[in-house]
Order: C-alpha cells, then structure tokens, then sequence
C-alpha cells in the first residue's frame, strides 16, 4: 500500500464523510457564531459587561460539556445500533438520553442558583486600566438569573440531535441552528442596544435573546422529528414505553459514567485553567474571553471531525467491518490535521484584526491577538488530540478516554498552571503557552493509542 493510498481517500471517501462532517461544522459554526455575535454586541457596551458574561459562560460550559458527555456515553450505543439495524436499540438510548439530561438539568440550575455568585467571584482579581470588579460581578450575576431558564430546551435539544445525528441525519440540527442564529441575532440587537421601541437591557438582553433563541432551536429539532417517523423510526413509541432494558443501562452507565465524568472534569479543568489566567488582572480575562470566543469559531472544523469520526467509525465497527473503520480512521485523522494546518494559518493571519471589533482598551485588543496567534499555532495538535479521543471513544474505550483527556488535564496542565500563576511573575502569553505546549505529550499517547488499535471494538449486541 502506497503512502497516499494509506493516508488519502478518493473522492467518494471525502463526498461520504463531508456529508457528515460539513453540516455538523455548520451547526458548530452557527452555534459558536451566535457567541461570538453575543460577546462583541455586548463588548461594543463596555468591557466589565463583556467580563461579566465571559466568566457566566465558563461556568455554563461545565454544564454543557455535562449534558454532552451523558449523551455522548449513550451515543456510542446508539451509532452501532443504528450501524446494526436495531431500531429498538436506538429507541433505548434516546430514552436513557433523555433521563440523565433532566436529572443534570435540574443538578445544574440548583448548583448555579444557590452558588453562582461565589464562583464568579473565583474569577476577579485586580481592577486593570480602570475596569471595575464589582460591576462585572453585578453583570454576570444579571446574566446568569436569565441564562438558567435556557439550560432546559438546550438538554432535551442535545439529547434529539444526537440521535439524530448518530442515525446519519445531521441536516436538521444544522437548519434549526441557523434558525436560532437569526432568532438570536435580531433579538440581540433589538434588546441590549433597545431598538424599535425597547429598551436597551444590555446584558440581560443578551441572555433573553439567546434563551429565546434555544426554545426555538429545541421546537424545530423536535417538531422536525416527530413528523418524520418513517424516517427515524426509533421515535415510534420513544414515549409509550418508559422503561430503558436493566442490562443496556448497566453497559451505557459502565461506559459512559467515565465519558460523562471526563466531560465534566475537563470542562471544569479549562475553568480552573481560566482562573489561573485571571490571576493576571482583568485585562486577561477581558483577552482570554476574545480570543477563545473567535478561536472557537474555527476550531468547529476538526471538532466537526471528530464528531464524524465518532459516527462513521463506530457505524462502521457496530458491522462489524474492522479493516474498514481502521482505514477510514488514518484518512479521516490525517484530512482533519492537515486541514487545521491551513485553517492556524488563517487565524493567524487574521488575530490582530478581530479585537478590533470590541470597545476596549488598547492593551487588551493586543493581548487577545497574541493568545489567538499562540492558538492558531497549537491548531493542528488540537486536530490530533480530537480525532485520536472520538477514536478510542467510538470503540468504547471510555476508560482509556478518560485518563487520556481530563486526567491529564487536573494531574499535569491544572498543576501546572497553578503553581506559575500565583508563585511566580511569568506574564499571561508565556503561562499560556506553557499550557498549551503540555498538550503535546497528549498527541505522542494518543499516536500510540489509536496506532496499536485498541478501540477496534463492536460493543453492542444485536
């Protein structure tokens, strides 16, 4: 076998796999780009309203990555179910979706209602160029209140989507995110700036406009499947029948407790990371909010493929067609770093203009740029890392996943941080970069991993 044939697919390989990889890129895109519009509206109102919202959002992302994780667990079922033709399978997990998402839920909005304030404050420390502390408390304790109504339609939507989408439909999901994008947007600028009659809310306008714009997302995700039954047949009788089968609910609990728990570790490790950047004054919060929110945005194109990794292969081993998987595997991992190569070019490119758009000060404009620039150039190792997780992931191997992602992260990064961002003076671009150059200890394991084929694996039976 030639090295190209080895490591690039034909043109029919890439047309199957961007089938799936593109509207799941769209989707992420839209998602990402209504938190961009968000930050920058909000950031053209001042820099503690954007600080305010940026620590709130970190905090919601634990919740999210919770919710994911839950589902992601059960998704792997659902994949090999549905690579198998066990309709009755994929019904299972859809409910078990569905249950652990409002049990989360409702853990989620007691934790953030009763402590919320306390972990906001975690995060200020230092005034920086004449920005106010308190006021971006005041801020993102208003945003939260309105934020935890959202938490809802966005569980139930998570748990259709993904069926959806480990069921080879992921159109409909990326339609409902454009929908909510333009809902969010109009919304956006008719409440914070108080347009057309309204008045001008700010953040708080910020926050109703995004919860509004997630109960119409969740509608038509949900609307769209229950009147295309014969199309996804697994929600025929999803409802009528509420009991999950004991023994798949000890096998998606077995695997995915680890998945869930890693996803939720790793959400709080990149808060924790985030509170160690903060040490740095409010200047850093302010840039580390700039450039994680525009560094998001293109960073969708290999989560997108790690998403597509997670379902083509696991379809792929759920029949039971190994040498398939393992080949459609290394060509999808190469595509998606040799991708993110061009893609941290751009970015690169690009970092000094985008603080631009934010009304803030000049020290701050620049340091987001030069994060972004740090970013960019870590990129493709980032594009590593996330295919060589959705691969061991697809297989089953949650454990192996689990000590592979937030393990490291609390037991090295988290450590790491800590100890340079309050006993030493390194200034914010050299910790942060530090950081990110721990990662690459992750790329040499996750090489060995996936190259010895530890996740060849079918895990359902059927």
């Amino acid at each position: 076998m030639s090295i190209k044939s080895k490591y690039i697919g034909d043109s029919q390989f890439y047309k199957k796999t961007l089938s799936v990889a593109v509207p799941i890129m769209i989707q992420n895109g839209i998602t990402n780009f209504v938190g961009l519009l968000d930050n920058i509206m909000v950031g053209r109102v001042g820099t503690e309203q954007m600080s305010g919202i940026a620590i709130v959002n970190q905090l919601l992302i634990v919740f999210n990555l919770a919710i994911f994780g839950a589902i992601s667990g059960a998704g792997i079922f659902t994949a090999q179910y549905y690579g198998a033709g066990d309709d009755e399978g994929v019904r299972n997990t859809f409910r078990f979706k569905m249950y652990i998402c409002i049990g989360i839920t409702a853990l989620g909005i007691l934790a953030l209602s009763f402590f919320g304030e306390n972990l906001i404050r975690l995060y200020l420390h230092g005034e920086g160029n004449g920005l106010s502390v308190e006021d971006a408390l005041i801020y993102g304790k208003k945003y939260l209140r309105i934020m935890l109504i959202g938490m809802i339609p966005f569980a139930i939507e998570q748990s259709y989507s993904g069926t959806l989408r480990e069921c080879g439909e992921t159109s409909v999901s990326m339609k409902a995110g454009i929908a909510a994008v333009a809902v969010n947007l109009g919304l956006n600028y008719v409440l914070i700036f108080g347009k057309f009659g309204f008045p001008a809310l700010g953040v708080e306008g910020a926050a109703i406009a995004t919860v509004i714009s997630r109960y119409v997302q969740a509608a038509i995700v949900i609307i769209w499947t229950h009147t295309n039954k014969e199309k996804m047949p697994f929600i025929k009788g999803a409802y009528r029948k509420p009991a999950v089968p004991a023994a798949l609910t000890k096998q998606i609990v077995m695997r995915g407790a680890p998945l869930m728990l890693n996803e939720v570790l790793w959400a709080a490790g990149i808060a924790a990371l985030n509170q160690c950047y903060s040490m740095r004054g409010l200047d850093a919060v302010a840039a580390i909010n700039i450039s994680s929110t525009i560094t998001n945005l293109f960073n969708v194109v290999f989560i997108a493929f790690g998403d597509a990794i997670a379902i083509v292969v696991g379809q792929l081993l759920g029949a039971e067609r190994y040498d398939e998987a393992k080949d459609t595997d290394r060509k999808l991992i190469t595509f998606s770093v040799l991708l993110c190569v061009g893609i941290g070019a751009l970015l690169a490119l690009l970092a000094p203009l985008f603080p631009k758009l934010y009304k803030t000060n000049d020290g701050v404009r620049q340091l987001a740029g030069q994060v972004m620039r740090i970013s960019a150039a870590f990129m493709p190792a980032y594009a590593f890392m996330h295919a060589a997780y959705f691969t061991l992931r697809s297989g089953g191997k949650t454990i192996v996943t689990f000590l592979f992602d937030s393990v490291f992260l609390w037991v090295i990064s988290v450590p790491v941080a800590f100890v340079i961002s309050r006993y030493t003076g390194v200034p914010l671009l050299l910790l942060f970069f530090s950081i990110q150059a721990l990662d690459l200890i992750k790329c040499a394991v996750g090489f060995v991993l996936v190259k010895k084929g530890v996740w060849i694996n079918k895990i359902v039976r059927t």
